[in-house]
């Protein structure tokens, strides 16, 4: 991904386009429920409300701009076929629009795409699509389907840097000032390479120009929010992945331009938060949500002394969660809550070492969750791999504190997240 300094001010998203792409759109999408959430709004002392874009016909707001930018095409190019890459959302919906117009898509996406998602874009897509599974990054992927248009003279779909996708996309902020009961103060909205904010942004920016706009992207992942800060978009050299739908390296130049115009400001929130707020959410409130789509509400803890006597509203961008990943998500919010703890201990290898670490460093209360030892005969000491569950985050302390009493050595690992996903 390439890295640019400032650019000349970005295009206007302008209100009689995204206008023509809301009428674009009508007999496609739902017109999504903008509702107040009775739970947050009291925990915040706050009127919150949800746009609730988990309910989508896709079951994310991609479909907005994917058709929009693809029935433009369909007029004014009439492309023998469009392509895109895309591991989860855009693909979706790219490939449903595919299917309403009857254009021949190509979806790349990557090798190791696990096969529900495959499936739903086949679904969408019905006989339109042709799904390729190519790379084993989407960086790979990305430029393969990049390369197979060059090849082919396909037209291709970005996900988020084109000015049709963004005006798409920008039809959300129509439909939220148009249900909104009262003027909104805040306004929060997940970030990934930008479309969604890009969009609902420039139409508040007109229509409700006294909104505070918040962009919300995950700690693991700030590639918007630091090329705010820097003045220049880079790609970062690492994410998390996590929030697969808002982990992008680096945002458009276009989205870039106009994110830094418009937004107030771009918090980061942890992946361990959206977990304990994603299952929040589905316990309590019964809505189910992706990673990404729980980004919004995540950010409301940063501002709970701000919102107190507020109208917010929070987009829900999507809810396309995959359920084999809800115990992952159940063990990232036990960490991130400091219930759920591990260690690499050095055990002396004689009998009774176990017994003693039990009794003298772990209370009747805790437990031992995991437990990997191996032997070594030629050793006097060997690395145990513990994990502990306790009932009250400080409990921790007094744990630590008796293991060097007890003169076990110990390293902490709840921060070291790519060794724990090879052992937990």
């Amino acid at each position: 991904m390439p890295s640019d300094t400032l650019a000349p001010s970005a295009p206007v998203v302008r209100l009689p386009n995204v206008e023509q792409a809301a009428r674009n759109l009508q007999g496609v999408i739902y017109e999504t429920l903008l509702q107040q959430n009775l739970g947050l709004s009291a925990a915040y002392g706050a009127a919150v409300y949800l746009k609730r874009e988990d309910l989508q016909v896709v079951r994310s707001y991609k479909i907005r701009g994917a058709y929009h930018k693809i029935s433009q095409l369909a007029r004014e190019q009439h492309p023998p076929q469009v392509v895109c890459a895309s591991a989860g959302n855009h693909a979706q919906g790219v490939a449903y629009a595919c299917q309403l117009l009857g254009l021949k898509g190509y979806i790349f996406m990557p090798a190791n795409t696990p096969a529900q998602k495959v499936s739903k874009v086949r679904l969408f897509g019905q006989a339109q699509v042709e799904v390729v599974l190519t790379g084993n990054t989407f960086d790979d992927t990305f430029q393969a389907a990049r390369q197979f248009c060059d090849e082919q003279g396909s037209a291709f779909v970005h996900p988020f840097d084109d000015l049709a996708i963004i005006e798409g996309q920008a039809t959300v902020g129509l439909e939220i000032l148009k249900a909104a009961p009262q003027a909104i103060d805040y306004l929060f909205m997940p970030i990934g390479g930008g479309g969604l904010a890009s969009g609902v942004g420039s139409v508040f920016r007109q229509l409700s120009p006294k909104t505070k706009l918040i962009g919300v992207q995950p700690l693991g992942a700030p590639s918007m929010q630091q090329a705010i800060q820097t003045g220049r978009r880079q790609a970062l050299t690492h994410i998390e992945s996590f929030v697969d739908g808002a982990a992008v390296k680096c945002p458009g130049a276009l989205t870039f331009e106009l994110c830094r115009e418009l937004l107030d400001d771009v918090v980061l929130v942890p992946e361990g938060q959206v977990c304990e707020d994603l299952l929040k959410m589905y316990n309590e409130e019964g809505i189910v949500l992706e990673p990404a789509g729980t980004l919004s509400i995540s950010a409301l803890r940063q501002f709970a002394d701000e919102i107190r006597g507020k109208t917010v509203v929070c987009v829900l961008s999507g809810s396309n969660n995959d359920i084999t990943r809800m115990e992952d998500i159940k063990e990232r919010a036990m960490r991130h809550q400091g219930l759920k703890h591990y260690f690499m201990v050095t055990f002396n290898q004689r009998p009774g070492a176990l017994r003693r670490f039990v009794t003298q460093v772990l209370h009747p209360d805790d437990d031992i969750i995991h437990f990997q030892y191996i032997k070594k005969n030629n050793k006097e000491k060997g690395p145990v791999f513990v994990g502990i569950e306790v009932k009250k985050p400080h409990e921790i302390e007094g744990i630590q504190q008796r293991m060097e009493q007890e003169g076990f050595a110990y390293e902490y690992l709840n921060g070291k997240q790519d060794f724990l996903s090879l052992l937990v």
